[in-house]
C-alpha cells in the first residue's frame, strides 16, 4: 500500500501485471482534463512467460518458469528504475495465488523489480479488470458485462458506469485449459467438446444470477479476447467482413460474434496438432494456448446467451493505474470496503473511532523505520481498529478469532492478499494471548499490534470521558508507557489490565514497562 499523492503535472505512473500467461508493464502519463483525470499510455512491455505452464501437479512453480519470470521482471525493473514508489503498483494473479512457493518467488521478484508486489485475490482482480476495460470503450446507460480470459483464471464482472457490482473469478484459463484438454498440442473433436463442457460447468454456478442482472453491453478484455477477435477478422470467419473495423466503430478494438467463434472452432478441428494450424495472424506465442481460450469463450457465449462482444486491449494493468490514481485522490476502494463491513456487521462506530484515534496517536509517537511507510501503516492500523469487533456479530466468546476469520477469508475489494493477511493477524492479536503470534515468523507488525492492544485496553470503558495523556516509546522491540499516577489510582481496573498486558508481552520475550508519574 502507498497513500502518497500522485503529482498529476506530467507525472508518470506504472503498472506491472504478473499474469499466468504473460507479464506486462504499462507506463502512462497522467493527464488532468476539465472532464477528469485520464491516462495516456506511453510505453508497454510484454513477456510471454507462461507461469501457469510451469506449475507442477504439486502446485510448485518449476525452476524454468521461475527463472523466466525473474529475467522478465528484471527487465521491467530497469525500465521503471527511479520512479516514485507512490506511482508504481505491481500485482500478481492466479498462478501466484495457488503456487506453494509463491512467497519465495515474490520475494525474489521484488528484489529485481525494485518495488513491492501484491498477490491479489480473484475478486480483486475482477474489480480492477472492470475498471480498466470500461475506461477504454464507449459507455452505455445500463449494465456492462466484462469478460477476461487469462492464463489461469477467467473473470466475469457486471457493473454500471465505472462501478463494478457483481464480480467472479473462475479457475479456468487459456493456459491451464489447454494443458488439461490439449496436452502436447494434440487436437480432436472429443477433447474440444470436453473442454467446452468443463468450462460451462464452471460458468453455470454463476450464470443464473448474472442473467437475472442482465446487461446492455458485453466487453472482452485483454489477450485471449483480442487474439480471437484478430483471428476471426484476419481470416474472414465472422460472416460480415472485418470484425475489427466494426468493433472500432463503437470505440473498442475488435468484435467477437457467436458465428465467428463457431467458424473458428470448425477451422481448428481440421487439424490434429496446434503446430499444423494455418491461420492468418496466429502468433507463435499464442499457438499452444488459444484452443483452451476458444473453448472457454464458446462456453461463456453459450451459458450467458451472448451474441456479440466488443473487445478492448485495456484490462488489469490499466485498472491498476486508475485505482492507483483513485487512492491518490482519496477515492481509495479500501475505505469503501471497510465502511461496508462496518455497516454489514453493525459495528459500534463510536468505539471503533475511539480505538482508531488512540492507536494512530500511539503509532505516531513511535520511531519510524527506514523501511516503513508510516502513512500506510496508520491506514492499516485504523482499518483494523474499525473492524476489530466485527466478530461480535457471530459470538462474544472468542470474537477476535471470528473477526480475524472474516477479514482473512471474505472478499475485500481494494485489499491485496498480503494486506488482508496483515489485517486479519492484527484482529486476531488485538486481545487475548500473544503466544498465538509468537511463532509466526512472517508477522512483523508488533509495533502496530502494541498500539492497537493498548488502545483497546484504554477504551474498555467505551467512553471518551477521563482518557489519560499517555506517552509511549519503543526501543529494540521493547515498549514503555507513561501515564499520570493520579489517573491510574482512580482507575484501578484499567491499571490492573495494563499490568496484565505488560505480563503478556513479557511472556513472548518483549519488555513492557509502565511508568506512573
Amino acid at each position: 500500500m502507498n497513500s502518497s499523492v500522485v503529482n498529476q503535472e506530467q507525472e508518470l505512473v506504472a503498472a506491472v501485471d504478473l499474469g499466468s500467461n504473460s507479464l506486462r508493464l504499462l507506463v502512462a502519463q497522467v493527464i488532468d482534463t476539465p472532464s477528469g483525470t485520464q491516462l495516456r499510455p506511453i510505453d508497454t512491455l510484454r513477456e510471454t512467460v507462461r507461469l501457469a505452464a510451469g506449475l507442477t501437479e504439486e502446485k510448485i512453480l518449476g525452476n524454468d518458469a521461475y527463472q523466466r519470470g525473474l529475467v522478465a521482471i528484471r527487465r521491467f525493473g530497469e525500465r521503471i528504475r527511479g520512479f516514485n514508489p507512490a506511482n508504481v503498483r505491481a500485482v500478481a494473479t492466479n498462478t501466484l495465488r495457488v503456487a506453494k512457493n509463491a512467497a519465495q518467488f515474490v520475494a525474489d521478484a521484488e528484489k529485481v523489480l525494485g518495488f513491492p508486489i501484491e498477490v491479489i485475490a480473484g475478486v480483486e482482480e475482477a474489480r480492477l479488470i472492470y475498471i480498466g476495460a470500461v475506461h477504454e470503450v464507449q459507455s452505455v446507460p445500463g449494465n456492462r458485462l466484462v469478460v477476461d480470459i487469462g492464463g489461469g483464471s477467467t473473470e466475469l464482472v457486471i457493473g454500471k458506469g465505472y462501478e463494478p457490482k457483481q464480480m467472479e473469478s473462475l479457475y479456468i484459463g487459456c493456459v491451464s485449459h489447454s494443458m488439461r484438454f490439449f496436452p502436447k498440442g494434440n487436437i480432436d473433436a472429443h477433447a474440444f467438446k470436453e473442454a467446452e463442457l468443463a468450462a460451462r460447468r464452471e460458468i453455470q454456478v454463476i450464470s443464473g444470477a448474472y442473467l437475472k442482472s442482465g446487461w446492455d453491453q458485453v466487453i472482452g478484455s485483454s489477450g485471449t479476447a483480442r487474439a480471437l477477435a484478430e483471428l476471426i477478422a484476419d481470416n474472414q470467419l465472422g460472416g460480415y467482413g472485418d470484425s475489427l473495423s466494426m468493433g472500432r466503430i463503437n470505440g473498442a478494438s475488435g468484435l467477437i460474434t457467436r458465428e465467428g467463434l463457431k467458424n473458428l472452432k470448425k477451422y481448428l478441428l481440421r487439424y490434429e496438432h496446434v503446430n499444423e494450424v494455418e491461420l492468418i495472424g496466429l502468433k507463435d506465442d499464442r499457438r499452444s494456448v488459444w484452443p483452451g481460450g476458444l473453448a472457454i469463450m464458446l462456453a461463456v457465449f453459450d451459458e450467458l446467451n451472448i451474441d456479440s462482444m466488443e473487445v478492448t486491449d485495456a484490462a488489469l494493468r490499466l485498472g491498476v493505474l486508475y485505482d492507483l490514481l483513485g487512492r491518490s485522490q482519496h477515492h481509495d476502494m479500501r475505505y469503501v470496503t471497510v465502511e461496508q463491513f462496518m455497516q454489514r456487521y453493525a459495528v459500534d462506530r463510536e468505539q471503533a473511532g475511539r480505538v482508531s484515534k488512540l492507536s494512530a496517536e500511539f503509532l505516531s509517537q513511535l520511531p519510524e523505520s527506514n523501511a516503513e511507510s508510516r502513512s500506510d501503516n496508520i491506514a492499516l492500523l485504523q482499518w483494523a481498529a474499525n473492524l476489530h469487533e466485527i466478530g461480535l456479530s457471530i459470538s462474544h466468546n472468542g470474537y477476535h478469532k471470528h473477526s480475524a476469520y472474516i477479514a482473512g477469508y471474505a472478499d475485500m475489494p481494494g485489499f491485496s492478499k498480503n494486506d488482508q493477511a496483515r489485517l486479519a493477524t492484527l484482529l486476531l492479536g488485538h486481545t487475548g494471548k500473544l503466544g498465538k503470534l509468537a511463532n509466526n515468523l512472517a508477522f512483523n507488525d508488533w509495533r502496530m499490534l502494541f498500539c492497537l492492544r493498548l488502545a483497546h485496553v484504554l477504551s474498555r470503558g467505551r467512553s471518551d470521558l477521563s482518557q489519560p495523556q499517555v506517552k509511549v516509546s519503543e526501543s529494540k522491540g521493547s515498549f514503555a508507557i507513561e501515564l499520570p499516577k493520579e489517573w491510574a489510582k482512580s482507575h484501578p481496573l484499567t491499571e490492573f489490565s495494563l499490568q496484565k498486558e505488560a505480563a503478556e508481552w513479557e511472556r513472548v520475550g518483549r519488555s513492557f514497562k509502565i511508568a506512573l508519574k
